[in-house]
Protein backbone atom coordinates (compact mmCIF):
# COMPACT_ATOMS: atom_id res chain seq x y z
CA UNK A 1 0.00 0.00 0.00
CA UNK A 2 2.95 2.72 1.09
CA UNK A 3 4.44 1.80 -2.86
CA UNK A 4 1.53 2.54 -4.22
CA UNK A 5 1.24 5.67 -2.59
CA UNK A 6 4.59 6.34 -3.26
CA UNK A 7 3.78 5.60 -7.34
CA UNK A 8 0.87 7.81 -7.15
CA UNK A 9 2.53 10.55 -6.21
CA UNK A 10 5.29 9.70 -8.83
CA UNK A 11 2.29 9.57 -11.64
CA UNK A 12 1.09 12.71 -10.69
CA UNK A 13 4.32 14.77 -10.60
CA UNK A 14 5.28 13.15 -13.87
CA UNK A 15 1.74 14.47 -15.16
CA UNK A 16 2.70 18.20 -13.67
CA UNK A 17 6.28 17.97 -15.44
CA UNK A 18 4.32 16.76 -18.72
CA UNK A 19 2.41 20.16 -18.61
CA UNK A 20 5.63 22.01 -17.53
CA UNK A 21 7.24 20.54 -20.76
CA UNK A 22 4.50 21.54 -22.99
CA UNK A 23 4.26 25.06 -21.51
CA UNK A 24 8.36 25.18 -21.89
CA UNK A 25 8.43 23.72 -25.43
CA UNK A 26 5.94 25.74 -26.77
CA UNK A 27 7.70 28.85 -25.78
CA UNK A 28 11.05 27.75 -26.93
CA UNK A 29 9.50 26.79 -30.56
CA UNK A 30 9.00 30.87 -31.19
CA UNK A 31 11.53 32.04 -28.92
CA UNK A 32 14.60 29.95 -29.50
CA UNK A 33 14.26 26.98 -32.15
CA UNK A 34 11.35 25.58 -34.33
CA UNK A 35 12.70 21.86 -33.63
CA UNK A 36 11.49 22.25 -29.91
CA UNK A 37 7.97 21.19 -31.90
CA UNK A 38 9.85 17.45 -31.26
CA UNK A 39 9.68 18.37 -27.57
CA UNK A 40 6.10 19.52 -27.83
CA UNK A 41 4.64 17.05 -29.65
CA UNK A 42 5.95 14.38 -26.66
CA UNK A 43 4.83 16.78 -24.01
CA UNK A 44 1.23 17.13 -25.27
CA UNK A 45 0.61 13.60 -26.14
CA UNK A 46 2.31 12.15 -22.82
CA UNK A 47 -0.08 14.80 -21.23
CA UNK A 48 -3.31 13.54 -22.77
CA UNK A 49 -2.35 9.86 -22.28
CA UNK A 50 -1.74 10.43 -18.60
CA UNK A 51 -4.64 12.30 -18.48
CA UNK A 52 -6.82 9.71 -19.96
CA UNK A 53 -5.16 6.93 -17.55
CA UNK A 54 -5.54 9.14 -14.98
CA UNK A 55 -9.57 9.35 -15.53
CA UNK A 56 -9.56 5.98 -16.04
CA UNK A 57 -8.11 4.84 -13.44
CA UNK A 58 -9.78 7.49 -10.47
CA UNK A 59 -13.11 6.65 -12.71
CA UNK A 60 -13.37 3.07 -11.21
CA UNK A 61 -13.50 3.83 -7.61
CA UNK A 62 -14.59 7.41 -7.03
CA UNK A 63 -16.16 10.40 -9.34
CA UNK A 64 -13.00 12.21 -11.08
CA UNK A 65 -12.51 15.98 -9.10
CA UNK A 66 -15.97 15.07 -7.31
CA UNK A 67 -17.62 15.62 -10.73
CA UNK A 68 -20.42 13.51 -10.98
CA UNK A 69 -19.87 11.86 -14.38
CA UNK A 70 -21.75 9.16 -16.08
CA UNK A 71 -20.21 5.75 -16.03
CA UNK A 72 -17.46 7.07 -13.18
CA UNK A 73 -17.09 5.46 -9.42
CA UNK A 74 -18.05 2.13 -11.15
CA UNK A 75 -16.98 0.26 -8.14
CA UNK A 76 -19.08 1.78 -5.35
CA UNK A 77 -21.86 1.91 -7.48
CA UNK A 78 -21.48 -1.90 -8.43
CA UNK A 79 -20.34 -3.56 -5.25
CA UNK A 80 -23.55 -5.72 -5.42
CA UNK A 81 -23.34 -7.33 -8.51
CA UNK A 82 -19.54 -7.17 -8.08
CA UNK A 83 -20.75 -9.49 -4.89
CA UNK A 84 -23.22 -11.89 -7.05
CA UNK A 85 -20.21 -12.06 -9.77
CA UNK A 86 -17.68 -13.14 -7.16
CA UNK A 87 -19.84 -15.59 -5.46
CA UNK A 88 -20.73 -17.23 -8.98
CA UNK A 89 -17.19 -17.17 -9.84
CA UNK A 90 -16.41 -18.73 -6.71
CA UNK A 91 -19.58 -21.09 -6.73
CA UNK A 92 -18.85 -22.12 -10.66
CA UNK A 93 -14.51 -22.14 -10.24
CA UNK A 94 -14.00 -24.07 -6.68
CA UNK A 95 -17.22 -24.70 -4.68
CA UNK A 96 -18.13 -27.72 -7.02
CA UNK A 97 -17.62 -31.38 -5.92
CA UNK A 98 -15.95 -31.92 -9.09
CA UNK A 99 -13.64 -29.36 -8.63
CA UNK A 100 -12.68 -29.97 -4.79
CA UNK A 101 -12.22 -33.25 -5.72
CA UNK A 102 -9.86 -33.15 -8.26
CA UNK A 103 -8.62 -29.94 -6.31
CA UNK A 104 -7.80 -32.13 -3.54
CA UNK A 105 -7.15 -35.66 -5.11
CA UNK A 106 -2.90 -35.10 -4.44
CA UNK A 107 -3.65 -33.69 -0.90
CA UNK A 108 -2.18 -35.83 1.74
CA UNK A 109 -4.30 -35.34 4.86
CA UNK A 110 -2.44 -38.16 6.62
CA UNK A 111 1.12 -36.54 5.96
CA UNK A 112 -0.07 -33.13 7.00
CA UNK A 113 -1.83 -34.62 10.41
CA UNK A 114 0.94 -36.67 11.25
CA UNK A 115 3.55 -33.54 10.88
CA UNK A 116 1.35 -31.67 13.00
CA UNK A 117 1.78 -34.04 15.70
CA UNK A 118 5.47 -34.53 15.17
CA UNK A 119 6.51 -31.26 15.58
CA UNK A 120 7.18 -30.26 18.79
CA UNK A 121 6.05 -26.22 18.93
CA UNK A 122 2.93 -26.76 16.87
CA UNK A 123 2.02 -30.56 17.96
CA UNK A 124 2.09 -29.53 21.46
CA UNK A 125 -0.05 -26.52 20.83
CA UNK A 126 -2.69 -28.89 19.25
CA UNK A 127 -2.75 -31.51 21.77
CA UNK A 128 -2.73 -29.06 24.77
CA UNK A 129 -5.58 -27.04 23.06
CA UNK A 130 -7.61 -30.08 22.54
CA UNK A 131 -6.77 -31.38 25.78
CA UNK A 132 -8.38 -28.27 27.03
CA UNK A 133 -11.34 -28.85 25.08
CA UNK A 134 -11.74 -31.97 26.12
CA UNK A 135 -11.71 -30.87 29.27
CA UNK A 136 -13.91 -28.53 29.07
CA UNK A 137 -16.64 -30.44 26.73
CA UNK A 138 -16.72 -33.31 29.21
CA UNK A 139 -17.02 -31.07 32.39
CA UNK A 140 -20.03 -29.12 30.99
CA UNK A 141 -23.78 -30.12 31.67
CA UNK A 142 -24.58 -30.62 28.24
CA UNK A 143 -21.95 -33.51 28.07
CA UNK A 144 -24.22 -35.66 31.03
CA UNK A 145 -27.13 -34.62 29.14
CA UNK A 146 -25.71 -36.20 25.56
CA UNK A 147 -24.92 -39.02 27.77
CA UNK A 148 -28.35 -39.31 29.34
CA UNK A 149 -29.82 -39.27 25.75
CA UNK A 150 -27.17 -41.88 24.26
CA UNK A 151 -28.55 -44.08 27.47
CA UNK A 152 -32.10 -43.48 26.72
CA UNK A 153 -31.75 -44.21 23.14
CA UNK A 154 -29.79 -47.21 23.15
CA UNK A 155 -32.12 -48.54 26.05
CA UNK A 156 -34.88 -47.46 23.58
CA UNK A 157 -33.14 -49.48 20.81
CA UNK A 158 -32.46 -52.57 22.98
CA UNK A 159 -36.06 -52.86 23.55
CA UNK A 160 -37.38 -52.34 20.12
CA UNK A 161 -35.21 -55.10 18.64
CA UNK A 162 -35.16 -58.55 19.29
CA UNK A 163 -31.69 -59.84 20.37
CA UNK A 164 -32.55 -63.29 20.46
CA UNK A 165 -31.90 -64.25 16.49
CA UNK A 166 -29.07 -61.88 16.70
CA UNK A 167 -27.52 -63.87 19.48
CA UNK A 168 -28.21 -66.98 18.07
CA UNK A 169 -26.35 -65.86 14.45
CA UNK A 170 -23.35 -64.80 16.37
CA UNK A 171 -23.22 -68.00 18.38
CA UNK A 172 -23.64 -69.96 14.94
CA UNK A 173 -20.77 -68.14 13.54
CA UNK A 174 -18.77 -68.61 16.42
CA UNK A 175 -19.34 -72.02 15.91
CA UNK A 176 -18.78 -72.61 12.27
CA UNK A 177 -15.26 -70.69 12.77
CA UNK A 178 -14.35 -72.42 15.46
CA UNK A 179 -14.13 -69.20 18.01
CA UNK A 180 -16.10 -71.21 21.11
CA UNK A 181 -13.08 -73.68 21.33
CA UNK A 182 -10.71 -71.45 23.29
CA UNK A 183 -13.98 -70.74 25.34
CA UNK A 184 -14.24 -74.31 26.69
CA UNK A 185 -10.76 -74.80 27.19
CA UNK A 186 -10.90 -71.92 30.09
CA UNK A 187 -14.44 -73.39 31.18
CA UNK A 188 -12.40 -76.95 31.86
CA UNK A 189 -9.62 -74.70 32.75
CA UNK A 190 -11.56 -73.04 35.49
CA UNK A 191 -13.01 -76.26 36.83
CA UNK A 192 -9.97 -78.12 37.40
CA UNK A 193 -8.94 -74.97 39.37
CA UNK A 194 -12.00 -75.04 41.24
CA UNK A 195 -11.65 -78.70 42.01
CA UNK A 196 -8.41 -78.22 43.40
CA UNK A 197 -9.44 -75.29 46.05
CA UNK A 198 -12.42 -76.82 46.75
CA UNK A 199 -11.62 -80.49 47.05
CA UNK A 200 -11.76 -79.87 51.04
CA UNK A 201 -15.39 -79.10 50.45
CA UNK A 202 -16.24 -81.84 48.41
CA UNK A 203 -14.77 -84.03 51.12
CA UNK A 204 -16.60 -82.75 53.79
CA UNK A 205 -20.05 -83.02 51.89
CA UNK A 206 -19.32 -86.82 50.98
CA UNK A 207 -18.85 -87.24 55.08
CA UNK A 208 -21.61 -85.44 55.68
CA UNK A 209 -24.09 -87.21 53.56
CA UNK A 210 -22.05 -90.93 54.49
CA UNK A 211 -23.72 -92.79 57.46
CA UNK A 212 -21.47 -93.30 60.53
CA UNK A 213 -21.22 -96.90 60.01
CA UNK A 214 -19.58 -96.16 56.57
CA UNK A 215 -17.42 -93.57 57.63
CA UNK A 216 -16.13 -96.10 60.32
CA UNK A 217 -14.34 -98.01 57.97
CA UNK A 218 -13.18 -95.50 56.10
CA UNK A 219 -15.95 -95.83 53.33
CA UNK A 220 -16.44 -91.79 52.76
CA UNK A 221 -12.60 -91.13 52.39
CA UNK A 222 -12.47 -93.60 49.67
CA UNK A 223 -16.04 -92.47 48.02
CA UNK A 224 -14.52 -88.75 48.34
CA UNK A 225 -11.03 -90.32 46.52
CA UNK A 226 -12.75 -91.98 43.69
CA UNK A 227 -14.80 -88.92 42.87
CA UNK A 228 -12.05 -86.38 43.02
CA UNK A 229 -9.64 -88.66 40.98
CA UNK A 230 -12.40 -89.33 38.28
CA UNK A 231 -13.45 -85.92 38.27
CA UNK A 232 -9.54 -84.78 37.88
CA UNK A 233 -9.31 -87.59 35.57
CA UNK A 234 -12.21 -86.17 33.76
CA UNK A 235 -10.78 -82.60 32.98
CA UNK A 236 -7.40 -83.53 32.29
CA UNK A 237 -9.22 -86.13 28.90
CA UNK A 238 -11.24 -83.03 28.10
CA UNK A 239 -8.08 -80.87 28.11
CA UNK A 240 -6.13 -83.28 26.54
CA UNK A 241 -8.59 -84.91 23.54
CA UNK A 242 -10.00 -81.60 21.51
CA UNK A 243 -12.30 -84.43 19.97
CA UNK A 244 -13.60 -85.81 23.30
CA UNK A 245 -16.98 -86.91 23.11
CA UNK A 246 -18.51 -84.67 25.74
CA UNK A 247 -16.52 -81.93 23.93
CA UNK A 248 -18.54 -82.86 20.86
CA UNK A 249 -21.77 -82.95 22.83
CA UNK A 250 -20.64 -79.53 24.46
CA UNK A 251 -20.47 -78.46 20.58
CA UNK A 252 -23.75 -79.66 19.51
CA UNK A 253 -25.83 -78.51 22.79
CA UNK A 254 -24.43 -75.31 21.58
CA UNK A 255 -25.16 -75.68 17.81
CA UNK A 256 -29.03 -76.70 19.26
CA UNK A 257 -29.07 -73.40 21.46
CA UNK A 258 -28.16 -71.57 18.52
CA UNK A 259 -30.77 -73.01 16.53
CA UNK A 260 -33.81 -72.42 19.04
CA UNK A 261 -32.27 -68.73 19.30
CA UNK A 262 -32.96 -68.29 16.16
CA UNK A 263 -35.83 -70.67 15.33
CA UNK A 264 -38.00 -71.41 18.39
CA UNK A 265 -40.78 -68.81 19.67
CA UNK A 266 -40.66 -70.22 23.75
CA UNK A 267 -36.67 -69.75 23.45
CA UNK A 268 -37.08 -66.48 21.74
CA UNK A 269 -40.15 -65.13 24.17
CA UNK A 270 -38.05 -65.97 27.00
CA UNK A 271 -35.25 -64.78 25.52
CA UNK A 272 -36.74 -61.44 25.23
CA UNK A 273 -38.68 -61.55 28.74
CA UNK A 274 -34.84 -61.94 30.30
CA UNK A 275 -34.10 -58.59 28.41
CA UNK A 276 -37.19 -56.99 29.36
CA UNK A 277 -36.56 -57.80 32.78
CA UNK A 278 -32.43 -56.49 32.85
CA UNK A 279 -33.46 -53.32 31.06
CA UNK A 280 -36.21 -52.39 33.91
CA UNK A 281 -34.02 -53.48 36.45
CA UNK A 282 -32.16 -49.81 38.45
CA UNK A 283 -28.98 -51.62 38.73
CA UNK A 284 -28.63 -51.24 34.66
CA UNK A 285 -29.22 -47.63 34.62
CA UNK A 286 -27.06 -47.47 37.73
CA UNK A 287 -24.81 -49.62 36.11
CA UNK A 288 -24.43 -47.53 32.58
CA UNK A 289 -24.28 -44.40 34.64
CA UNK A 290 -21.34 -45.33 36.31
CA UNK A 291 -19.99 -46.78 33.39
CA UNK A 292 -20.22 -42.92 31.93
CA UNK A 293 -18.79 -41.92 35.18
CA UNK A 294 -15.79 -44.06 35.46
CA UNK A 295 -15.20 -42.92 31.03
CA UNK A 296 -15.63 -39.41 31.59
CA UNK A 297 -13.02 -39.46 34.21
CA UNK A 298 -10.91 -41.46 32.39
CA UNK A 299 -10.65 -38.84 29.37
CA UNK A 300 -10.24 -35.85 32.21
CA UNK A 301 -7.28 -37.81 33.43
CA UNK A 302 -5.89 -39.02 30.15
CA UNK A 303 -6.22 -35.41 28.70
CA UNK A 304 -4.65 -33.66 31.73
CA UNK A 305 -1.77 -36.03 31.76
CA UNK A 306 1.22 -37.13 29.61
CA UNK A 307 -1.09 -40.12 28.38
CA UNK A 308 -2.67 -37.68 25.87
CA UNK A 309 0.55 -36.79 24.44
CA UNK A 310 1.48 -40.07 23.42
CA UNK A 311 -1.64 -40.79 21.64
CA UNK A 312 -0.80 -38.39 19.87
CA UNK A 313 3.34 -39.23 18.89
CA UNK A 314 1.74 -43.03 18.45
CA UNK A 315 -1.34 -41.39 15.93
CA UNK A 316 1.74 -39.45 13.62
CA UNK A 317 3.67 -42.85 14.04
CA UNK A 318 0.56 -44.80 12.66
CA UNK A 319 0.13 -42.29 10.07
CA UNK A 320 3.56 -42.33 8.52
CA UNK A 321 3.58 -46.02 9.04
CA UNK A 322 0.72 -47.93 8.36
CA UNK A 323 -0.30 -47.14 4.04
CA UNK A 324 -3.90 -48.26 4.92
CA UNK A 325 -4.77 -46.15 7.55
CA UNK A 326 -3.05 -42.84 5.91
CA UNK A 327 -5.35 -43.70 2.95
CA UNK A 328 -8.34 -44.20 4.70
CA UNK A 329 -7.51 -40.71 6.66
CA UNK A 330 -7.15 -38.86 3.27
CA UNK A 331 -10.41 -40.90 1.65
CA UNK A 332 -12.71 -39.74 4.71
CA UNK A 333 -10.85 -36.15 4.36
CA UNK A 334 -11.72 -35.71 0.87
CA UNK A 335 -15.14 -36.75 1.43
CA UNK A 336 -15.47 -34.64 4.37
CA UNK A 337 -14.62 -31.62 2.36
CA UNK A 338 -16.07 -32.90 -0.82
CA UNK A 339 -19.35 -33.64 0.99
CA UNK A 340 -19.05 -30.12 3.28
CA UNK A 341 -19.26 -28.10 -0.08
CA UNK A 342 -21.99 -30.09 -1.90
CA UNK A 343 -23.95 -29.54 1.92
CA UNK A 344 -23.15 -26.07 2.11
CA UNK A 345 -21.59 -24.70 -1.08
CA UNK A 346 -24.50 -22.44 -1.99
CA UNK A 347 -24.59 -21.17 1.84
CA UNK A 348 -20.62 -20.47 1.42
CA UNK A 349 -21.60 -18.42 -1.97
CA UNK A 350 -24.49 -16.51 -0.47
CA UNK A 351 -22.03 -15.30 2.82
CA UNK A 352 -20.03 -14.16 0.42
CA UNK A 353 -22.26 -12.47 -1.83
CA UNK A 354 -24.11 -11.17 1.48
CA UNK A 355 -20.95 -10.04 2.95
CA UNK A 356 -19.74 -7.80 -0.21
CA UNK A 357 -23.26 -6.14 -0.59
CA UNK A 358 -22.82 -5.17 3.03
CA UNK A 359 -19.72 -3.65 2.80
CA UNK A 360 -20.66 0.21 2.70
CA UNK A 361 -18.80 2.13 -0.64
CA UNK A 362 -16.16 3.10 1.08
CA UNK A 363 -14.68 0.05 2.45
CA UNK A 364 -14.87 -1.99 -1.14
CA UNK A 365 -13.31 0.87 -2.55
CA UNK A 366 -10.53 1.32 -0.41
CA UNK A 367 -10.27 -2.94 -0.24
CA UNK A 368 -10.31 -3.31 -3.59
CA UNK A 369 -8.15 -0.09 -4.47
CA UNK A 370 -5.31 -0.63 -2.05
CA UNK A 371 -5.11 -4.18 -3.85
CA UNK A 372 -4.10 -3.04 -7.10
CA UNK A 373 -2.75 0.45 -6.34
CA UNK A 374 0.70 -0.06 -7.70
CA UNK A 375 -0.42 -1.45 -10.42
CA UNK A 376 -2.89 1.36 -10.95
CA UNK A 377 0.17 3.76 -10.99
CA UNK A 378 1.82 1.51 -13.49
CA UNK A 379 -0.70 1.72 -15.70
CA UNK A 380 -0.52 5.89 -15.29
CA UNK A 381 3.13 5.98 -15.50
CA UNK A 382 3.08 3.43 -18.68
CA UNK A 383 0.03 5.39 -20.36
CA UNK A 384 1.71 9.17 -19.63
CA UNK A 385 5.40 7.90 -21.29
CA UNK A 386 3.93 6.04 -24.15
CA UNK A 387 1.79 8.59 -24.93
CA UNK A 388 4.62 10.76 -25.26
CA UNK A 389 6.35 8.39 -27.42
CA UNK A 390 3.04 7.85 -29.66
CA UNK A 391 2.97 11.27 -29.93
CA UNK A 392 6.31 12.11 -31.44
CA UNK A 393 5.59 8.71 -34.07
CA UNK A 394 2.53 10.64 -35.02
CA UNK A 395 4.66 14.13 -35.44
CA UNK A 396 7.42 12.09 -37.72
CA UNK A 397 4.62 10.43 -39.42
CA UNK A 398 2.87 14.15 -40.37
CA UNK A 399 6.11 15.49 -41.26
CA UNK A 400 6.75 12.01 -43.92
CA UNK A 401 3.69 12.16 -45.18
CA UNK A 402 4.04 16.19 -45.73
CA UNK A 403 7.42 15.90 -47.40
CA UNK A 404 6.27 13.52 -49.38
Amino acid sequence: MEQGLRLRRVATGLLVLMAALLAASTWAMGHVHPQFVWVQAFAEAALVGGLADWFAVTALFRHPMGVPIPHTAIIPKSKDRIGDALATFLKDNFLTPSNVARRLDGFDAANAIAGVLERPASGGRVRRGVSRLVVQLAETPAAGAVMQRLQDGATQRLRDIEVSPLLGRMLEAMIADGRHRPVIDQLILWANNALDSQEGLIRAMVEERTSWMLRLVNVDERIANELVNGLRGLFADLAADPYHPLRERADQALANLAFDLQHMPETRAKVERVKRELLSNPAVSDWLEGLWNRLKEGLLNMAQGEGFSEIGEAMARSLREDPQLAGAVNQLARRAVVGTVADHGDNIVKLVSETVKGWDAATITDRLEGAVLRDLQYIRLNGTLIGGLIGLALHAALLAFGAG
